[in-house]
């Protein structure tokens, strides 16, 4: 049976070489590794990617997450054969991630043309203990005759963004016949770059140094002898001028300094210092899913592994890109995805960093309202995509129609404003489970007034009520339209949050106030109407409807753009994401349950699920709907956007807002918590073939560990005050352990 906590890639193949360089990305947080090879392919991907490092490689583009010198890369040769796994013959393979560990293997078998055997041992690591380190190694045994080896590894600048260029390289030095160190800045963000690196092999191998084309390397030689391991090291810092304290003052001395300190360890000494890190990870944060299929765990411990990995926890600063640290894919762009996918699973087990990733909006308010301004709009409207500086970083155009040569304006930036009241929502959400009232009375009430002054501004009377015209909605396939019903119930939420919390603390704003009151009693809202549907919008439930079910076939490859254009996909009923079951999910209670099981029916049918973040939502409404095979079919396919048999699923990067959403399936769906006038309430909806499912929570200070099954519940405090708890209706005040049959 094999480890349900590894990730496992059986056989080389090129076609799903970048996917699993994302699957298998190694990160703390600091800094992302693509899980490229040691030795290069022509048609893979490498990138290691640093938190909050962005460039812009002209002046009219949008920012990157720069791709930094690689770090990775060596080259080996045996009797002056090159190394690859394109030659020769594979006699055994295998590459695994062990999330358990947080590190990287590779074990495989290689005969050269020669007809000799070699064995290799490939071990790579970032540390979750150190955010700048990360460490590689190596073992080569001949197994039939003696032979010459030769490395070459180093600090490698010929990185690019997919082809443009963000750093100007400063210098390259080497200390001591021993360190290699380079320098960069990035060229229009003025980010610099420290990068050290030093390798470890027997005494008695030959060593040399060189610099050119922007690569600093160290060139190995040594003789390998039959069933003798030859064992190479490479241990390695990175630093930047975004580090805080003195490390930020001065990388360059920070990287050398690191480095020196690290020496001593060697690798395997300090892989047990990061393991010892993620153990304390998966003993607070685990979800323990006892399953009929083994797969439900490796997914869940996946999702969480990324989870973790994606998440600048230690800089307020940062926020999270929608590949997380794993890729180039939206240019490490930050979206609402953070706010309503990802946050959550930090708000419930460690509030602390999920503060951080709404200060991350807070400290950009200024330039939220600076775009309001230049839109003609009051208060605060933030970007649909963001980076460092917190403007909007989306391109105004779409890449180029190969058909009419012409590009087709990307609408997100002037209308996908929901992005608004999301921020909002998360800042609620994040009160309501932690009670930080420091937090909510200053950065939390800042944000819900701006927040609530762009939406009363962004409404227009007409006809005797508000409306909210021009927008686009969570489902990007229809655009343009007015009273879409996801934004405009949004907009209420977070307009009538703004007051409560200014009376709550005592803020006097008589002007807003009265604005806000006004909103609130005039905002048009979408209603049931006799067949108990909601109208997404004003014009939806008119468009015509064709048969989608081969489109369905092909979820999540937008196959329908090659049939119709976007504008003729505008004008039918055709989802690439159900706005309405979005917002029951956000609302478990907004509407009956009669209405919601048939919203669910109806919108589903018409959703091709073309977005990563579809299925999981549609999953959590369907447990709650007690409709648990097709809450727990889709929350499978949720969980096959990445891990799933598409060769070419993650290429960019992994879809970081759908793992969390495989974290939020699995609590607000199957686990079914919300909370309620500070009270936690549990309605468990376990899937037929979930034996068991256990998992510890943080609410309002207090840890909690929650073991559910079909028959009880049994919840235990493990520190913190006491909680006040609902189980299927019945209120418990827990002190130490409840036990509950269903």
């Amino acid at each position: 049976m094999k480890n349900e906590q590894v990730i496992y890639d059986h056989k080389f193949d090129l076609h799903s070489i970048n996917k699993f360089a994302s699957l298998m990305t190694l990160g703390n947080g600091y800094l992302g590794l693509r899980a490229a090879f040691d030795e290069d392919y022509f048609e893979q991907t490498r990138g290691m990617y640093v938190a909050g490092i962005y460039n812009k490689a002209s002046v009219n583009e949008p920012s990157d997450l720069v791709n930094l010198p690689d770090l990775a890369g060596i080259r080996i040769e045996i009797d002056h054969e090159i190394f690859s796994m394109l030659n020769g013959k594979i006699l055994s393979y295998e590459r695994y991630l062990d999330l358990e560990t947080g590190e990287l293997r590779r074990e495989l078998l290689w005969e050269n043309r020669g007809g000799a055997r070699f064995r290799f041992v490939f071990q790579r690591f970032v540390a979750k203990n150190n955010l700048h380190v990360l460490a590689s190694k190596v073992t080569v045994t001949s197994l039939d005759n003696t032979a010459s080896i030769r490395i070459v590894t180093g600090i490698n600048a010929q990185q690019t963004n997919f082809g443009k260029q963000h750093l100007i390289e400063e210098k390259v030095r080497v200390f001591d016949e021993e360190v290699m160190q380079g320098v960069y800045k990035t060229t229009e963000s003025g980010h610099t770059i420290a990068l050290a690196t030093s390798c470890k092999c027997p005494a008695e191998s030959e060593i040399a140094f060189v610099a050119k084309n922007r690569q600093l390397q160290t060139i190995i030689k040594d003789e390998l002898n039959v069933n003798h391991p030859f064992i190479f090291e490479k241990l390695c810092t990175v630093f930047t001028s975004l580090d805080q304290g003195e490390a930020g003052k001065d990388p360059e001395a920070a990287s050398i300094n690191e480095l020196r300190m690290i020496s001593a360890h060697g690798y395997d000494a300090l892989l047990e210092m990061s393991a010892l890190k993620w153990q304390d990870f998966w003993q607070q944060k685990r979800i323990q899913i006892s399953s009929t299929d083994q797969f439900d765990q490796t997914a869940m411990d996946f999702a969480l592994y990324h989870l973790e990995i994606m998440t600048p926890a230690h800089d307020e600063r940062f926020s999270i890109g929608a590949k997380g640290l794993t890729g180039e894919g939206y240019k490490g762009h930050v979206f609402w995805d953070t706010e309503i996918f990802i946050k959550p699973f930090h708000q419930y087990t460690e509030p602390e960093t999920a503060k951080k990733l709404l200060i991350y909006r807070y400290l950009h308010l200024q330039q939220a309202k600076e775009k309001a301004a230049q839109n003609g709009y009051e208060g605060a409207l933030f970007p649909w995509e963001s980076a460092f500086t917190g403007e909007e970083e989306t391109p105004e155009f779409a890449a180029i129609n190969i058909r009419t040569g012409k590009r087709q304006k990307v609408a997100s930036a002037v209308a996908e404003h929901h992005i608004v009241a999301d921020i909002a929502y998360a800042v609620v959400q994040y009160y309501q489970t932690t009670l930080d009232e420091e937090f909510m009375k200053k950065e939390g009430l800042a944000l819900l007034k701006d927040t609530a002054k762009f939406w009363i501004s962004r409404a227009v009377k007409e006809n005797g009520q508000l409306s909210i015209k021009d927008v686009i909605g969570p489902d990007e396939y229809t655009e343009h339209i007015d009273n879409n019903a996801y934004t405009n119930y949004m907009a209420y939420y977070n307009v009538d949050q703004a007051l409560y919390f200014m009376g709550q603390y005592g803020e006097v704003d008589e002007v807003l106030q009265e604005q806000g009151r006004a909103f609130l009693t005039q905002l048009y809202l979408p209603k049931p109407n006799e067949q108990l549907i909601i109208p997404q919008d004003d014009t939806f439930l008119n468009k015509p409807e064709i048969d989608l079910a081969r489109y369905k076939e092909n979820q999540g490859s937008q196959g329908i753009l090659l049939d119709y254009s976007r504008a003729e996909v505008n004008e039918m009923q055709i989802l690439k994401q159900a706005d309405v079951v979005m917002l029951m999910y956000l609302f478990p209670e907004l509407f009956e349950a009669d209405v919601v099981l048939k919203n669910l029916s109806y919108y589903e049918e018409h959703t091709i699920h073309d977005s990563s973040l579809s299925k999981a939502i549609h999953a959590i409404v369907a447990a709650r709907c007690n409709d648990h095979n097709s809450a727990y079919r889709f929350f499978q396919e949720a969980c096959l956007i990445d891990l799933g048999p598409n060769p070419h699923s993650s290429d960019e990067g992994l879809h970081a807002a759908s793992l969390g959403a495989i974290w939020l399936t699995t609590m607000f769906g199957f686990a079914n918590i919300s909370l309620k006038n500070n009270c936690l309430r549990l309605d468990p909806k376990l899937p037929g073939n979930w034996s068991e499912l256990k998992f510890k929570l943080t609410i309002h200070g207090c840890q909690i560990e929650i073991l559910m099954t079909h028959e009880n519940v049994v919840v235990s405090k493990c520190s913190g005050p006491d909680l006040l708890l609902e189980i299927n209706g019945t209120e418990y005040l827990l002190t130490d352990r409840i036990e509950m049959t269903l």
